[in-house]
């Protein structure tokens, strides 16, 4: 009874905290460019993940490294970066609900490119999930001028480095404990992503009064988005299973809708439809018989 109330727990938390990462990154955008957002971001999380398991890194064989670096990049790294350009013209709730797609990305990559079986009830959440998403931006393209929904793009394209990472670690990384491979993703990528924030010009704005609010906003995207909540989703996977930690998939577009009322953003009751839809097409391309 213990394991069953703490993994719902765990479940809550990762949904609240996962949901707000995308209001996290609008805030941080008032202040800072994406590409400082994205930056700053990946910083802070691979501090606090060197921190707490520095110590695991030599746990990784010498072969495996080749993966971490992959999974490093299609996992963090381009996603990082894509969502922040993304949410410069997009609102946080749009991003949220279309990065619910990752688990039909994961599907269809997993069918084309690594062996895995499919059901005919999944091949159906995926053009179900495809249908809503396309109602989704297309009825937001006409409903918000202001916004340009060409950037839904960038967070298709994120969703399926998600789907990418996913399989890559399913493949070639399931031997090696969760918060090994996290570390070295994070190790690997501390330095380009400090290379880069040094070219954005950050140091020299660092002392505008705006640029420092919005840091602080990436600081706990980074540490709590990121960092924490990677250790909280790995605790969920071992007192429960893969499929039940997923379904905080579900829960993400609910918390970010939430904070995007509360930031004055607005979804058409079409957008709302369409939303709807995506969550039955995750469903059924996730659901195991």
């Amino acid at each position: 009874m213990e394991s069953r109330q703490l993994k719902w727990g765990y479940l809550l938390v990762l949904s609240l905290v996962w949901g707000s990462s995308f209001i996290l990154i609008k805030k941080g955008l008032i202040g800072l460019s994406a590409i400082q957002v994205g930056s700053l971001r990946i910083i802070f999380a691979a501090i606090f993940l060197l921190l707490i398991g520095f110590k695991s890194l030599s746990k990784i064989p010498k072969e495996k490294w080749k993966f971490i670096a992959l999974t490093s990049v299609f996992g963090t790294f381009v996603p990082a970066f894509l969502f922040a350009i993304a949410e410069t013209e997009l609102d946080s709730s749009v991003t949220a609900i279309l990065n619910s797609l990752t688990p039909l990305n994961t599907l269809i990559l997993g069918t084309l490119f690594f062996g895995v079986s499919f059901q005919k009830k999944q091949v159906w959440g995926v053009f179900i999930g495809l249908m809503g998403s396309s109602l989704l931006v297309f009825n937001g393209a006409i409903n918000h001028p202001d916004q340009n929904y060409y950037y839904t793009i960038l967070v298709i394209i994120a969703a399926i480095c998600y789907a990418i990472n996913v399989n890559l670690i399913k493949r070639f990384l399931s031997d090696l404990s969760p918060i090994s491979i996290t570390t070295g993703n994070f190790l690997f990528l501390l330095f380009p992503a400090l290379t880069i924030l040094y070219f954005t010009g950050f140091y020299d704005v660092l002392a505008v009064e705006k640029v420092q609010h919005s840091v602080w906003f990436i600081v706990i995207l980074g540490v709590v988005g990121t960092g924490i909540a990677n250790v909280l989703f790995f605790k969920l996977i071992q007192i429960s299973s893969p499929v039940f930690a997923t379904s905080v998939t579900y829960l993400i577009p609910i918390v970010a809708f939430f904070w995007g009322l509360l930031d004055n953003e607005m979804l058409t009751p079409m957008q709302f439809f369409g939303a709807f839809i995506i969550l039955i097409g995750v469903y059924l391309s996730a659901k195991k018989q």
